[in-house]
């Protein structure tokens, strides 16, 4: 028979409560141990994320900001030396609306391909199709300086429509390649704040390119075209070599088939046992499959997607 002090031991050890105002409780040290285990995992994978974090947040950011400033370059290029008779309805001798079809033909462009760019991204390589959005972005923004007439206008405008389409959701599926659901959400915010940052910059930035007005025989607008299109065409290639490609299983070898052979090969941006972490935590939440016919459809007739 127990005596009590041996009652009171087993009394703690069952119920953590005592009376006084100290609280305590036994655990079994394998419980002690998987409890500091599971500390030191979750720890790890906050330094694992942030490590992917570096290598894709800041390049999204930039992307995001340059193209949201290109696509709005053709409003700011409307009243820049207007005085001077220099802004672009001036000097294309543009009608108010064939300048409104100019902007609303990006918009067709952009619906009409949107969905079949997205499709292409998911059957080739991600960061190469990234890349090739940007630099396609920047060599159309680029050609907007040497528009001499309204139809060549309302061509790059189309054209532009065409090579962004896809960009904000692709960049989304981009994410999910390196993140769980949990985690996407804030990193979605954080490369958004690009768009609102650049609608804020580049009115200012155009006061200075209305000033390089006149320039090598260049008007103000065209400056700001050609400034834009040439920085989006450098970032398209730093992607191409700084944006990871998709996750593989840890040991299985990538292969490079096509035209993928004559591209630079990009730096993992997980290693060891950093990249098996990553893979282990991915795979706890994510199931992948190929997508079927089945899958388009269910997508197609989903009625929360037609208000998007």
């Amino acid at each position: 028979m127990a005596d009590a002090g041996d009652a009171k031991i087993v009394g703690v050890h069952e119920h953590p409560e005592t009376s006084g105002s100290r609280a305590l409780s036994f655990k079994e040290p394998e419980e002690a141990g998987q409890e500091l285990q599971d500390d030191v995992d979750i720890a790890r994978i906050e330094r694992v994320y942030k490590k992917i974090d570096r290598r894709i947040i800041p390049a999204f950011w930039i992307l995001y900001f340059l193209c949201s400033a290109i696509r709005s370059n053709v409003g700011l290029a409307q009243t820049m030396n207007e005085s001077a008779g220099h802004d672009l309805e001036q000097v294309l001798h543009l009608t108010s609306k064939q300048t409104s079809t100019a902007l609303a033909l990006f918009y067709v462009a952009y619906v009409v391909f949107d969905f079949p760019s997205n499709l292409v991204m998911t059957r080739l390589s991600p960061r190469v199709w990234m890349s090739r959005i940007v630099l396609a972005v920047g060599i159309i923004g680029a050609c907007f300086a040497a528009v001499k007439a309204a139809w060549s206008l309302l061509l790059l405008r189309f054209l532009l429509g065409v090579v962004i389409a896809g960009m904000w959701p692709g960049m989304a599926y981009y994410l999910t390649l390196f993140y769980p659901p949990s985690r996407t959400g804030k990193r979605i915010g954080q490369y958004f704040t690009a768009a609102q940052v650049s609608a804020a910059v580049v009115g200012l930035v155009s006061a200075g390119f209305q000033k390089m007005d006149g320039l090598g025989g260049l008007v103000g607008f065209q400056w700001m075209f050609l400034i834009y299109g040439l920085c989006a065409i450098v970032l398209g290639f730093i992607l191409l070599w700084w944006l990871p490609d998709r996750p593989l299983p840890p040991g299985e070898p990538r292969v490079r088939s096509g035209l993928l052979k004559w591209l630079p090969a990009t730096p993992p941006v997980l290693t060891g046992e950093d990249a098996e972490v990553h893979y282990r935590d991915l795979t706890r939440v994510y199931h992948p499959r190929r997508w079927t016919i089945k899958d388009l459809a269910m997508v197609l007739i989903d009625w929360r997607l037609w208000p998007l």
